[in-house]
């Protein structure tokens, strides 16, 4: 029999040490608060929280930074100034301690080293990155910095292989995801009908900087308010990419026969929701590259005729439109309260490439990085950190612009060149991209195989969203510094992670 009174005292044992521990907390809590700041104390409790959780449950802190990326940039609009730098890099700050963490676990044989298709290539890219820096005797400093904008979500793909989430967490979390694309659609639709009071509320438009480092330079709302939503993302770019991103992956679900219908109940709300918020983010680069993405489930692989019919009508519509319009294309160029119509066509305008080849946009990186960056270190490229990424610009690094007889990066200010392939190429050269490219083309290859030899549903439909998900990164990477932006990149590279994972155990 059970002694109730053993339970009991133990119960009150343990009550006891919970409220002395957590009177203890309270206590050291108001002392740290009357030597340092409130934003301090706040900051060092959710760091040790977090420290406990990634010791224990490593993947979990994964699960919560793909939660908590979508509303970063609004909520570090309340960060104070004294935490502001702890609070900028706290989610890539739990990235390298869950890698630390599973380095740990790997050296203890608490888990099992996984190798994948992507090890050779990987490794033998840190190689030729480590020889394009001796080469070209880049500064240790600048050299860390460049290395970690190009490989920091890299590293989420190989932390989910090691990890080996269960198919259930992956079930949970993109639920969850899909649960957050809404609520950025609904407020995205607000803004387009409140207008400016709702942008400013939500436009991180202030920046920071640390020393000469520039931390977040704030967005400048160029666009007319309520014209361009943008959600909690900062960017009306950002929030479309955030859209397309899901709304494949969801697509894969759709053109999937699923047991169990997988995320019935939400599907239809994410396109009736997601596809108008995209559309109204006036984000060129994000309706193509969902474009593609869709039209490679639904015309190339399923061969669907209801989608062949939808984008044949599409066609049409646009062609009446640009015939009853009397738009002339070839001189349509950006300006305020520009229509859907006149935005849509403005990406096949003469006039709109002349001005940005002229004006220092992004076609003039189209010809003149191959021809005066590349052409002089083909090879080995200039270094990470040197030419066109986020690293360049925020260190302000001039010296590969100066030697190329070039102005710095878009608008001659900017240091970035909006276009994330030409930027790899200009910094790790021919060799580093096809060793990047082996991997990217790696993932859509080993995600359909999986999708072609698995049986199980939710696999197949993860497998063919995240195969769209690749075209259309691989498109939209042309458009802007795209593997660098976590809002995108980080789903990008856990998807992988995921994909792999599953693909490789329901075919064991």
């Amino acid at each position: 029999m059970i002694d109730l009174r053993l339970v009991y005292r133990r119960a009150e044992e343990h009550t006891k040490l919970f409220v002395g521990g957590l009177f203890c907390l309270l206590l050291l809590l108001i002392l740290f608060q009357s030597i340092f700041s409130p934003g301090i104390v706040i900051a060092g409790l959710v760091s040790l929280i977090a420290l406990v959780v990634v010791f224990t449950r490593p993947i979990l802190i994964l699960g919560f930074l793909a939660i908590y990326l979508p509303f970063e940039s609004f909520l570090l609009k309340f960060a104070p100034d004294d935490v502001y730098l702890i609070a900028r890099y706290f989610s890539e700050g739990l990235i390298y301690l869950v890698a630390f963490v599973v380095l740990i676990q790997l050296f203890t044989g608490k888990i099992k080293f996984q190798s994948t298709f992507a090890d050779t290539p990987l490794v033998l890219l840190i190689i030729s990155i480590i020889a394009s820096v001796l080469i070209n005797f880049v500064p240790v400093s600048i050299a860390l910095l460049g290395i970690r904008q190009i490989l920091r979500f890299v590293l989420v793909f190989f932390l989910i292989v090691q990890l080996k989430p269960s198919q259930a967490f992956v079930r949970g979390l993109t639920s969850m995801m899909f649960g957050i694309v809404l609520f950025q659609a609904v407020l995205g639709i607000a803004q387009s009908f409140v207008g400016q009071p709702l942008d400013k509320f939500l436009l991180p438009s202030e920046g920071h900087s640390f020393g000469t480092i520039t931390l977040t330079e704030g967005v400048d709302q160029f666009w007319d308010p309520g014209s361009r939503v943008f959600a909690t993302l900062g960017r009306y770019d950002r929030l479309g990419n955030f859209l397309y991103v899901f709304l494949l992956i969801a697509a894969g679900f759709l053109f999937t026969k699923q047991r169990g219908k997988q995320f019935e109940s939400l599907l239809p709300w994410v396109f009736l929701l997601g596809l108008p918020t995209l559309v109204l983010t006036y984000s060129r680069a994000s309706w193509f590259a969902f474009l593609l993405g869709f039209l490679f489930i639904g015309l190339w692989i399923k061969k669907d005729k209801r989608v062949a019919m939808g984008f044949v009508g599409f066609v049409v519509a646009l062609l009446l439109i640009l015939g009853s319009s009397g738009l002339r294309v070839s001189l349509l160029t950006e300006g305020s309260g520009q229509t859907l119509t006149e935005r849509f066509f403005e990406s096949f305008s003469y006039a709109r490439w002349s001005g940005e080849y002229y004006g220092l946009g992004r076609t003039f990186w189209f010809v003149h990085t191959p021809l005066d960056i590349v052409s002089k270190a083909p090879v080995f490229g200039w270094g990470p950190g040197q030419y066109g990424g986020g690293a360049a610009a925020a260190l302000r690094n001039t010296v590969v612009y100066e030697k190329a007889g070039l102005p710095f990066g878009v608008y001659g200010t900017e240091g970035f060149i909006d276009n994330n392939w030409f930027s790899l190429w200009g910094e790790l050269g021919t060799l580093g991209m096809i060793l990047y490219l082996w991997i990217i083309f790696g993932l859509f290859a080993s995600s359909f195989r999986s999708y072609q030899l698995t049986k199980d549903p939710f696999v197949q439909a993860l497998c063919l969203g995240f195969c769209a998900l690749v075209i259309a990164v691989a498109f939209n990477a042309f458009t802007s510094t795209l593997f660098e932006i976590r809002t995108i990149a980080f789903y990008f590279w856990m998807y992988a992670g995921f994909v792999v994972v599953l693909g490789k155990t329901k075919n064991e």
